[in-house]
């Protein structure tokens, strides 16, 4: 595995898109491994014995875990192009703080709704909307929430973008009219080549779920 980039992912995770973005955006030629989730490649197991998890990026045979973690890896790696972090420390930490806020709140708010019924759904969706409020504050008026430039927030948000149509179908519920801003932002995103090419397509991820839930017996 000299001197070759593998990334380990699946079509419809959101966290495997961070990494095919961060590729994309440093123009890396890459090889593509899909996992079958319920039936996980020696590969994997060897490459992330700990978590067991997509995504895994593999670089001269040594794998990275972790997708914020792979996206920090390949913009170090590769920073003579499309730099994803601020150069600033304390921007640095902030855009680490709300990476780490949209893996915290927003995924798990949203996994509710697809998830669950009733009060928890309920609050899964109030939840949601909140973290997508507080995030077009922070955003404010600029484009990115890098400024000018598609960074490393932006590309660790954009990828929920393709679950909303599952959101809203299971949640009975429509996020544009509760944050114009944030869908504004995210067509703002979908512009940019990396983003359009790497989401997965919103009717295979509601094909997804769908199965996944029939597989867990979920109603």
């Amino acid at each position: 595995m000299s001197n070759e980039v593998v990334l380990l992912s699946a079509y419809v995770s959101m966290f495997g898109m961070r990494a095919r973005i961060a590729l994309d955006e440093k123009g890396i030629q890459y090889e593509y491994k899909e996992e079958d989730l319920s039936n996980k490649s020696s590969l994997l197991l060897q490459m992330n014995p700990i978590h067991k998890k997509i995504p895994v990026l593999i670089h001269n045979g040594k794998p990275i875990c972790e997708s914020l973690i792979i996206v920090e890896y390949i913009d170090e790696v590769w920073k003579d192009k499309s730099p994803l972090m601020p150069f600033d420390p304390y921007k640095r930490a902030q855009a680490r703080f709300w990476a780490d806020f949209i893996d915290k709140k927003v995924y798990d708010s949203g996994k509710r709704i697809w998830a669950t019924k009733g009060e928890d759904q309920e609050g899964g969706k109030k939840e949601f909307i909140e973290c997508l409020k507080l995030l077009e504050g922070e955003l404010g008026d600029e484009p990115y929430f890098n400024g000018e430039n598609f960074g490393f927030v932006d590309l660790a948000l954009i990828p929920f973008y393709s679950w909303f149509p599952t959101f809203e179908k299971f949640g009975n519920f429509n996020i544009e009219k509760e944050c114009p801003k944030f869908v504004a932002w995210a067509n703002k995103c979908m512009h940019k080549d990396s983003v359009s090419k790497s989401l997965a397509e919103p009717n295979k991820v509601y094909e997804y779920v769908l199965k996944f839930k029939q597989q867990l017996g979920l109603p």
